[in-house]
């Protein structure tokens, strides 16, 4: 996973996988997914993200202890 962030248009990206989408589904304005025509998800996009989140928050990360436990 990836994360970017376009500091010019207040965007940020976050890239799921890999690959070339076929579409896009607007989830509410400035929320937009990236899908293949499959309908698997390459990337979430926010747009005027600084309003919607904490951009500080977006660029740490935090592993559950439950997550720890299933993947072991």
């Amino acid at each position: 996973m990836k994360v970017s962030y376009d500091k010019e248009a207040d965007a940020v990206y976050i890239e799921i996988s890999e690959g070339k989408a076929d579409g896009v589904i607007e989830v509410k304005e400035g929320i937009n997914i990236d899908v293949t025509k499959e309908g698997n998800i390459l990337g979430i996009e926010l747009l005027d993200a600084s309003k919607k989140i904490s951009l500080n928050s977006l660029f740490s990360y935090q592993i559950s202890p439950d997550f720890l436990k299933a993947s072991a």
